[in-house]
Formats: C-alpha cells, structure tokens, sequence
C-alpha cells in the first residue's frame, strides 16, 4: 500500500496520511485499495484493506458514517460508524479519519501538538460550516492552528449548478472568485478556494496543500464525478506521545 504524506510544518509529534487507490485487494471498479463499505464492493475486500490500513497505524480509526453535514465528534469517544463529517484528537490514542473521492478533506493540527482533527468538505458541508465547527472542537485560537487540504475535485472538473453559487454567495460575496461561467446555467467550481476563503474569515492563517485533483488523476485517485461507481480514500491524522 502507499501513502501521500502532508508536507506542512506539523509538530514533530502529529502524523498525518493520506492513502491513495493502489495497494488494495479490492477488484474492478473499486480497484484496488478501496476503504469504504458502502459502494458496493466486496466486504471481504473492503476489511482486508482495512486491515491492511490498521498494521500501519498506532491505533484503531475512528470511521464515521459521512452525511455532508457539520457534526464532529470525538474521535476517542465516538462508537466506529457514528453519523458524523468531522472528528478531533485531543491526546494520543486514536487515530482521526474521513473518506472521499472527489469531496475535500481536511486535516487540522495545532501548532504545540495539543490536538488535530479531520472533516469531510463536499460543497454542502462545506457551505454549511463543517470546517468552522471543526475548528470549534479544537477549542484553540485558529492562528494557531495549520490546515492542509488534501485531493480533491479541481477548478477544472468542477461544474456546478447556479444553485451551489447562490448558496455560498449568500453568506459570503467573495465567494464569487471562486466560480466562473461554464455552460449555459453551470459554473465550474474552485472547491479548494471556497475551503481557504472559509479557513481564512475563520481565522487561520497556516494552510497547505490543495494542489491536486482526483477526477484528472486516475492512476492514484478514485473519483466519483469521473468514474460513478467507484472505492473511496482515507485522511488520516494523531497524535503520538510526547
């Protein structure tokens, strides 16, 4: 299996990884290192991967049931399948974690290595304020806090509705330089920019990555918009003792 590895300036006690679609048991159209059970894939497939996944961390994962909404729980708390787009880590012991393909992922980490934390960022929790209620859950000031954003659906292959641009215009006008015109009644969408300018009205100053996008990418991304029927990637990210 293989993993991208956030380059950010985390504190040498946070680890963070990223899992691409290679490695993996699962077979065609899920192949090969798919983590989700809820795509139709072979559930003796889908553990295998995951136990794959587990020999390299320190700690189980906490696995949410992702609704496109703004709830976060604690990941040393939460029952494995809670309802849930975000989790946060105040100590060692668990390991946070979202699944996407095409849906921004997110990973927090406080600069003194107090706490980190992970959200699942499609438009609609986006919008909704999935990333400002993580960011709650960390309870610390957001100058301190770094954020890297990790593959997604980019500026290129994002095409959205008048409907999505009306939503986040009407709770931010600078919204709009993240859309520009596409076909008749479309906009293509820059998911990565709509995440920065939310980060940045909510205070945080450190953010990294969203360089990527997993529809252009099929040799190490899974993608929905691209492929329909499709496995799903991990973000990881905890705390190791001090």
């Amino acid at each position: 299996m293989h993993f991208i590895v956030p380059q950010w300036p985390a504190p040498e006690n946070v680890r963070a990884v990223q899992t691409v679609r290679t490695g993996g048991y699962s077979l065609p159209p899920w192949a090969s290192f798919n983590l989700a059970g809820h795509v139709g894939d072979d559930p003796a497939h889908v553990a295998a991967n995951r136990q794959l996944l587990a020999a390299q961390l320190p700690y189980p994962p906490c696995w949410l049931e992702q609704v496109h909404g703004t709830t976060v729980v604690d990941a040393a708390a939460a029952p494995s399948g809670s309802i849930a787009d975000a989790s946060f880590s105040h100590g060692p012991g668990s390991v946070c974690v979202v699944m996407t393909a095409d849906c921004l992922p997110v990973l927090f980490c406080v600069r003194n290595g107090s706490a980190v934390a992970a959200a699942h960022a499609g438009w609609r929790g986006l919008q909704a304020g999935v990333l400002e209620q993580t960011l709650a859950a960390l309870a610390v000031p957001p100058e301190d806090v770094l954020a890297w954003l990790g593959p997604a659906i980019g500026p290129e292959n994002f095409e959205v509705g008048g409907e999505v641009r009306a939503a986040f215009m009407a709770t931010d006008g600078e919204a709009q330089r993240a859309f520009r015109p596409g076909a008749p009644g479309k906009w293509w969408c820059d998911l990565y920019l709509l995440a920065r300018q939310r980060l940045e009205k909510a205070g945080v100053r450190h953010i990294y990555g969203g360089e990527e996008c997993t529809v252009a990418d099929s040799a190490r991304f899974f993608s929905y918009r691209r492929d329909g029927v499709t496995g799903r990637m991990a973000s990881l990210i905890w705390l190791q003792p001090t």
